[in-house]
């Protein structure tokens, strides 16, 4: 075979590794419900836009028989696309070849399009199905992981980052998705684990499944390491799709506007929350009652459900919401929720997303359990997120705001440009119970009628201390407002923060409490 003939077979074989890791392979791959490399990746992008890059690129590896090895594009596909008609870059790992384990040339494939996506200012996706490092390739895989990891963190707060998992993400793998912005599981598909079951089970004798250890649902409702769980592929990717409408493409722009629209009528705002401050509510039902269309995507719904975060538009403009969930722990903070909240306010921070915030909660969680888990240094990260951050910070109370929780959920004190409260807001250090119980224990308990003077006594505090007046004669609260009136105070407010200006003291960075 002359030399032309020999180009022209690697040519040839080349161009065939768009087949992947050949029929057998893919077979396999679906069978487990799983889509291809270059599928995942046409299912996501504008139909046809998709142009691939380095499709020629091989491992160099000579050891262990790899010299004799051909890996189709060494089982990663990059490339770059649109979305709703804009540029976005994109990789997805290939686990038909070789288990899209991780070499030094598929890293570097990897982060070629990373360093494009930086360049550009572009969205970065990342779809992950990969075996993990590549053992043949010895501390070369691990260089290439590091690399990966470095460019996240550069990329942190400039481009958005998503995180796909459709298949194992093992040992070092974890910790790139885990410094990305957004990180989509689909259920039965995705692991994430750091040492897998049959090393658990040789070290600790403990059996465990895989899905036990680090599937998608442990993901979303344990960890908090997931943003968004599906049931399926398609769904994920619809998902991801949506959350592209709410966010801008880099962090010197705004997310995109669409068409105003009111909310929905059937979210009557004035009929959801009780009188009672004790009663639940779904603050879901609040939230869908002043976004546009009542259309809310909500990040991370598995866990610590006692807040809420996520996305909606009020008058066509992209705003980040953080708000108390009354209907679960009555709407505390804790560990989990401060940690979920303050990484979602850094977030809207640094891509220029308005910030709302709906209060009504009883202060943070009290016990043993949450003091050893450092509630302290978790729950001083939503103060520090609030502190920090330069958009527009609107406030609104609801029925009520006690102690610490109170100053954390972005109060005046923490620098909120704009701080409303409903007339039967309490806003006190305590609930007025609680509190009419210790400052009037000699007198109730030398009463008559103990019963009689405790409640005389709340009912003295609440008019004292616990209502919204007492806060809006110090300035704390700008105004006290109808809750019909709600979304006009929002869209006003928000009208006015439109060219916000912040300057802060100079500095490197600031400490938080990691």
């Amino acid at each position: 075979m002359g030399e032309n003939d020999k180009t022209l077979e690697l040519i040839k074989r080349r161009l065939d590794a768009q087949k992947g890791g050949g029929d057998q392979a893919i077979k396999k791959q679906v069978a487990m419900g799983k889509l291809t490399a270059r599928e995942r990746i046409t299912s996501l992008l504008d139909n046809e836009s998709f142009h691939e890059y380095d499709l020629f690129v091989e491992h160099d590896a000579r050891e262990f028989g790899m010299d004799r090895k051909i890996l189709a594009g060494d089982g990663v596909v990059i490339g770059t696309g649109t979305m709703y008609g804009s540029p976005v870059c994109i990789f997805a790992q290939d686990f038909t070849v070789a288990g899209g384990s991780l070499g030094l040339m598929h890293a570097r494939k990897i982060t070629k399009i990373m360093d494009h996506a930086l360049k550009m200012r572009v969205p970065l996706i990342g779809i992950n199905d990969s075996g993990g490092a590549r053992i043949q390739e010895g501390v070369n895989s691990l260089a290439g992981y590091g690399e990966i990891f470095f460019r996240n963190t550069q990329a942190s707060g400039v481009i958005p980052q998503i995180s796909v998992i459709l298949g194992p993400c093992a040992g070092g793998a974890v910790y790139s998705p885990a410094l990305t912005d957004f990180v989509f599981v689909v259920d039965n598909i995705s692991k994430m684990f750091i040492t897998g079951p049959s090393v658990i089970k040789t070290v600790l004798g403990e059996e465990i499944s895989m899905e036990e250890l680090g599937g998608a649902r442990v993901h979303s409702e344990i960890t908090g390491n997931a943003h968004f769980f599906a049931n399926s592929e398609t769904e994920c990717f619809e998902q991801i799709k949506k959350l592209c409408t709410f966010i801008p493409w880099n962090n010197t722009q705004k997310a995109k506007i669409f068409p105003a629209k009111p909310p929905k009528k059937k979210y009557n705002i004035e009929k959801i929350v009780p009188l009672d401050p004790r009663e639940p509510y779904d603050m879901k039902d609040i939230l869908k009652s002043l976004v546009d269309d009542s259309d809310f995507l909500e990040v991370q719904e598995l866990w610590a459900k006692n807040i809420i975060i996520g996305f909606g538009r009020i008058d066509g403009e992209t705003v980040g919401f953080v708000a108390n969930q009354p209907n679960y722990l009555a709407g505390v903070l804790d560990v989990d929720s401060s940690d979920k909240a303050a990484r979602f306010i850094r977030y809207c921070d640094a891509f220029n997303i308005p910030v709302i915030t709906l209060v009504d909660l009883p202060g943070y969680l009290p016990g043993a359990d949450q003091e050893h888990a450092g509630v302290i240094r978790h729950g001083a990260k939503i103060l520090y997120a609030y502190s920090e951050a330069t958009v527009p910070k609107i406030t609104v109370i609801f029925r009520k705001a006690y102690g610490g929780g109170y100053i954390a959920m972005n109060s005046r004190h923490l620098n909120a440009d704009f701080v409303f409260a409903w007339p039967n807001a309490e806003i006190a250090v305590m609930g007025p119970e609680g509190a009419a119980n210790i400052i009037f224990r000699k007198e109730i308990m030398e009463a008559d009628d103990p019963d009689k003077v405790r409640a005389e006594k709340v009912e003295l505090y609440k008019q004292k201390f616990a209502n919204p007046y007492v806060a809006a004669a110090k300035g704390y609260v700008d105004a006290v407002i109808e809750p019909a009136e709600t979304r006009d105070h929002l869209l006003r407010a928000l009208d006015i923060s439109e060219n916000k200006v912040a300057i802060g003291p100079e500095k490197k960075h600031g400490i938080p409490p990691f």
